[in-house]
């Protein structure tokens, strides 16, 4: 009876004490193309099985004799079927005695796949070595789809709360080399050129592929989907497929699965080693494309994300210049730096402005991450600018900017801090719309807030009267936004306590006092900053 190849050319391990038996055995399995490994015990059988699973080649099934010496068949079955590693091993009993029914039963109660009566012909026994291997691999086959599909699942899920692009990919390379047992890349290429790769934790990390290497990746993704959607799979020649990617310093061919959208946008690349292909699994093409997609569509708000972060991000610049034309009679500093690439752009803003009557300082946050917070700060600034004009008192702009508010964006509050300086007499008039008070540090290493305080902008409240205090010429004016300190799960009376504490050891000067607390403080921060320093010069 012929049998596939896969049915056929298995490993049997022959469990039977008697020496004649395992050469007949042995003989008509090996006939059929079986290696076989015989042995005369059950503590054989144990021992040789043990030092098969560790060096990872285990038997394909296990021929056991029922009458063993040193324990019989069905307690080895048990034994091995308690044993996770070997559980999967199919287990065939053989009997010379005739006991009817009875040793069947036991040996599928055991955990045995199967029964043999010896002697028996050749064929009968080669069929049902053939049937239990094939039930063993059709359950492992099994087993292993439902571990993948799992596992894609997770991945799929990790991909879809990505917070950007880079973590996107680093996600989608693990999965791809955990569903394929390979090394992986994988590349998204926004609409500007820029490509974003990850790379999974079992390629080395050292020595990266260069800028050249990533271009010439682009170039590929940009020519194999031009003008399509849905997939494609493509096998790149090591000549054209930059070297280093899967392996340091390695050229191979690499295997392309690539995915668009439906709207032609965000291409996606998931790369493997093309050898990897003799070894992988059936399913695990089909797997990886689902993945390929899920990681398209996942990559569409993200880069969604990236282009409105980009336009918020060109208006603060725009608008916030990281260097003030000269002022009159004072030194002012501003700092102001994004939130960390993760997290959109907030509507933070500084200014200062000459007035009739002396120079005008304000820092201020829109509340809210979004397009609409940027563009929410500029018609602010917009507004100071001309309503200072006619009058630069800071409890009247703060009252006009509360209407404006109320007008334009019913829906938009914000906090700005405003303080009017006059350079000759060092007086400062100072108003607060729910923001962080002005902290006053002196040169000789102290800091204390200015006592001021009143509701955000936008809620239409009565607002108090400024509060006036006098600076010297060792003093230094302190304005900030609440993203340089505010921490998820810190009060912020105690991080206000810190910034005061920090302000009060920093270096004399303005720029030097901005550029301490943006050390101590503003590093990955999850808010935009904006930090104003004025002294009296």
């Amino acid at each position: 009876m012929e049998g596939n190849d896969t049915d056929t050319e298995s490993t049997v391990m022959v469990v039977d004490d008697t020496a004649a038996n395992r050469y007949a055995l042995g003989a008509v399995l090996s006939r059929a193309g079986h290696s076989v490994v015989p042995v005369a015990s059950a503590g054989e059988a144990l021992v040789e099985l043990d030092v098969r699973l560790r060096a990872g080649a285990l038997p394909d099934v296990a021929l056991v004799d029922v009458g063993l010496p040193d324990m019989n068949g069905f307690e080895l079955c048990r034994r091995l079927k308690a044993q996770p590693p070997m559980a999967a091993l199919p287990v065939v009993h053989f009997s010379a005695v005739s006991a009817g029914p009875a040793y069947r039963c036991r040996g599928l109660d055991a955990g045995g796949e199967g029964y043999l009566a010896v002697p028996a012909e050749p064929e009968e026994i080669q069929a049902v070595v053939r049937a239990a291997v094939r039930g063993a691999r059709m359950r492992t086959g099994a087993e292993t789809l439902v571990r993948r599909l799992t596992l894609l699942s997770e991945t799929i899920a990790t991909v879809q709360t990505a917070r950007c692009l880079r973590e996107l990919a680093d996600a989608a390379a693990e999965g791809t080399a955990r569903l394929t047992g390979s090394p992986a890349a994988v590349f998204v290429l926004a609409e500007d050129g820029e490509l974003y790769r990850g790379m999974s934790r079992s390629r080395v990390r050292a020595a990266l592929p260069d800028r050249g290497a990533h271009e010439a990746v682009a170039r590929l993704i940009r020519h194999a989907t031009a003008g399509r959607t849905g997939l494609r799979r493509t096998v790149v020649p090591a000549p054209l497929w930059p070297a280093g990617f899967f392996r340091p310093g390695a050229s191979e061919d690499a295997r392309l699965v690539m995915a668009r959208t439906q709207d032609g946008r965000t291409p996606v690349c998931l790369a493997t080693p093309a050898h990897a292909d003799r070894d992988a699994a059936p399913e695990a093409d089909t797997l990886v494309a689902r993945l390929a997609r899920a990681t398209a569509l996942a990559a569409e708000p993200l880069l969604m994300y990236q282009a409105e972060r980009h336009v918020a991000l060109t208006l603060q610049h725009s608008f916030l210049p990281q260097e003030l034309p000269e002022m009159p009679g004072v030194d002012v500093v501003v700092r102001y730096v994004p939130a960390s690439r993760q997290t959109e752009i907030g509507g933070d803003f500084y200014a200062a402005l000459r007035t009739s009557t002396g120079v005008l300082t304000a820092v201020g946050d829109v509340v809210g991450h979004s397009l609409e917070a940027a563009t929410v700060m500029v018609e602010i600034r917009h507004a100071l600018r001309a309503y200072c004009v006619e009058d630069c008192d800071p409890g009247v702009l703060a009252r006009r900017l509360d209407r404006m508010l109320q007008h334009y964006h019913p829906d938009v509050t914000a906090t700005v801090c405003l303080a009017l300086v006059d350079p000759a007499s060092g007086r400062a008039r100072i108003a607060n719309a729910g923001h962080i008070p002005p902290l006053i540090v002196d040169d000789g290493g102290t800091a204390d807030y200015v006592e001021a305080g009143g509701p955000l902008l936008g809620l239409g409240l009565d607002r108090p009267t400024p509060s006036e205090v006098v600076l010297t010429p060792t003093d230094r004016l302190l304005m900030v936004t609440d993203g340089l300190i505010e921490t998820r799960g810190t009060d912020l009376e105690v991080s206000m306590e810190q910034l005061r504490t920090a302000g009060a050891a920093a270096p004399r000067g303005t720029a030097a006092l901005c550029d301490t607390l943006l050390h101590c403080f503003g590093q990955d921060r999850e808010d935009d900053i904006a930090l104003l320093a004025l002294r009296l010069g």
